[in-house]
């Protein structure tokens, strides 16, 4: 029995290929009866609380933009993994790093890939002042459909036919979004309560994301976008002066839940079940990077100053290190490229920093070979399949 039926949609009967299924169409946002937010504020506090530690780190990190970049494809690959998407941080690593021979190149990297761009798109669209709009969306889903297996999808548009969730077709479905003639109205809807004034910030973002998922406005994406969205709605109301708040690794970690509270509210209305859920993914996230964090910065302190205790070679040694930083698998060629540094001394860097245990040559190879910074990787792959 729905806890809330005024806030159950409607569940409206198709048919396709002469098998009837019912679609489902939620209530416009903002819910009515409206939320109960004594239900929320315990937890609403707590979140916020951890919002502005993580947000804190920007003033403590010595290069805040390198832990973003890293951050960002840690979240790409854990957002496609969610999907089904079978690849690594590794892999995107060395596929971004593409002049590195040996590269793995195959649809899951790709799409892991896409996704860091089309994140990337929208990051700067939104800094440019552009705003969080159904235009964005749109644009930032051509990016993540770009190539790959996706771009049969049509990216960049919203849906003209009926898909479905589980299942191999809308009659065993198990869940059925609203039919294509609906999903405009729904997104018109939606956009405008993207600008909704009286609820706190994160339960709006909860609210959002819930309500795209339901409308699952693609033909494929959407999933990964509305994961995005979220982190999205608290950069533009400025709860977050960086966009590092990402609930993959959370909703990957529960993700039966996460399914079974997306369906708690279509069945009974109970929107204040799925936002502690929200909730406590954000306080358990928050608390995750701001460790992360710490254990990375506390690594790169220890190994520069290994470095630093040998002597003549560390100069070299020290640059070397910093572009591992940002690029954690490498070879001497980069280096060259990016360091401004001869053939031999790159060589003799990584071969310094792999005899101190800082990098380790992961191909055998006398000639070509690739480096890892397998100690900071290890750190970034929590939650992620490692290399």
């Amino acid at each position: 029995m729905a806890a809330y039926p005024e806030r159950v949609g409607e569940h409206i009967k198709c048919s396709a290929a002469e098998e009837a299924y019912y679609s489902y169409v939620p209530k416009a946002l903002p819910p009515i009866p409206a939320i109960e937010m004594d239900k929320i504020f315990p937890l609403l506090d707590k979140a916020n609380v951890a919002l502005g530690r993580l947000d804190g780190l920007s003033i403590i990190l010595p290069d805040p933009s390198l832990f973003l970049y890293m951050y960002i494809r840690k979240e790409a690959v854990l957002s496609s993994q969610i999907e089904g998407t079978q690849s690594s941080l590794s892999e995107l690593l060395m596929y971004e790093n593409h002049e590195i021979s040996g590269v793995p190149t195959h649809d899951d990297v790709v799409e892991v890939s896409n996704y860091v761009a089309a994140m990337e798109h929208g990051l700067k669209r939104i800094q440019s002042g552009f705003p969080l709009s159904l235009r964005l969306i749109r644009e930032m889903h051509e990016v993540l459909l770009n190539k790959g297996r996706g771009s049969s999808k049509q990216p960049g548009e919203f849906r003209r036919s009926q898909n479905w969730i589980g299942g191999t077709r809308p009659g065993n479905a198990r869940f059925v979004p609203p039919p294509p003639e609906k999903v405009m109205d729904l997104l018109g809807g939606l956009e405008t309560f993207l600008y909704n004034e009286t609820l706190p910030t994160l339960v709006k973002a909860a609210l959002a994301h819930h309500q795209f998922e339901t409308i699952h406005p693609f033909l494929d994406g959407n999933g990964r976008l509305g994961r995005l969205l979220i982190t999205f709605i608290l950069c533009v109301e400025g709860i977050m002066s960086e966009p590092m708040l990402y609930l993959s690794l959370y909703f990957k970690k529960h993700r039966q839940s996460y399914y079974d509270h997306l369906q708690l509210v279509r069945d009974t209305g109970d929107w204040e079940e799925w936002i502690q859920f929200f909730l406590k993914g954000v306080i358990e996230t928050a608390n995750q990077a701001i460790t992360t964090a710490q254990d990375i910065l506390k690594l790169f302190t220890e190994d520069r100053e290994k470095i630093e205790a040998t002597g003549k070679p560390s100069a070299s040694s020290l640059i070397v290190h910093h572009y591992l930083q940002r690029y954690p698998i490498t070879d001497a060629r980069k280096i060259v490229e990016s360091c401004q540094v001869s053939l031999p001394t790159a060589n003799k860097s990584l071969q310094h920093l792999a005899n101190l245990g800082i990098v380790k040559e992961i191909t055998g190879k006398a000639r070509n070979k690739i480096y890892i910074y397998q100690k900071y990787l290890d750190i970034l792959n929590e939650g992620a399949s490692s290399f």
